[in-house]
């Protein structure tokens, strides 16, 4: 809704006029218009928050597919990128060249197991045992995990990460790789 000029001169001259004369206006009242941006400030780190994942998952290339199966929604979610390894939005180890740097791994650059997602998985695993029982103690389905991973990324740096979630302390048995649905009459991936 615009005023025109003329309307807008009005309208002050109405509201000029209704402050008694000899008196200025010496203070504004600010305080609804910064509960109104403490609301603001919240929502937006909220959204930052939330939206961390798929900023994240934006650099992955998905291979292709042709499975229709749906997702759980308590799944956990692995993204493997070209820099890091990230769960439930949180980075937590670095990738150079496609590895992760052997002091993260035991038993070094040789070694499968990378300490610290097993030690970040069993956690997750655990709240995950714990929320799936609190909502349906006869389900005694196993929590999955699911990886999502660019087609570029070495086949050897994908089996660590299974290997890792795999270990008796984070204890995951299911895991899903997302791909990137292939239509039949879709050309063919490079």
């Amino acid at each position: 809704m615009g005023f025109t000029q003329r309307e807008a001169r009005r309208l002050i001259r109405k509201a000029v006029s209704r402050v008694p004369e000899g008196e200025n206006i010496t203070h504004l009242n600010i305080m609804p218009m910064m509960d109104m941006m403490t609301i603001l400030l919240v929502a937006f780190i909220f959204q930052a928050a939330t939206s961390a994942t798929a900023l994240t998952a934006g650099t992955v290339t998905l291979p292709r597919t042709l499975t229709a199966d749906e997702l759980k929604e308590d799944t956990a979610t692995l993204i493997i990128t070209p820099i890091a390894i990230v769960i439930e939005g949180k980075s937590i180890v670095g990738i150079h060249d496609g590895d992760v740097d052997p002091a993260d791994k035991e038993g070094g650059s040789l070694g499968l197991k990378i300490t610290n997602v097993t030690k970040f998985l069993a956690v997750l695993h655990s709240q995950q045992l714990v929320k799936q029982l609190a909502a349906d103690p006869n389900n005694h389905e196993l929590p999955e995990l699911l990886i999502i991973a660019d087609r570029t990324t070495p086949f050897r740096l994908l089996i660590e990460v299974m290997f890792s979630a795999k270990q008796q302390e984070s204890n995951y048995k299911r895991f899903r790789l997302i791909v990137q649905k292939q239509f039949p009459n879709a050309p063919k991936a490079p």
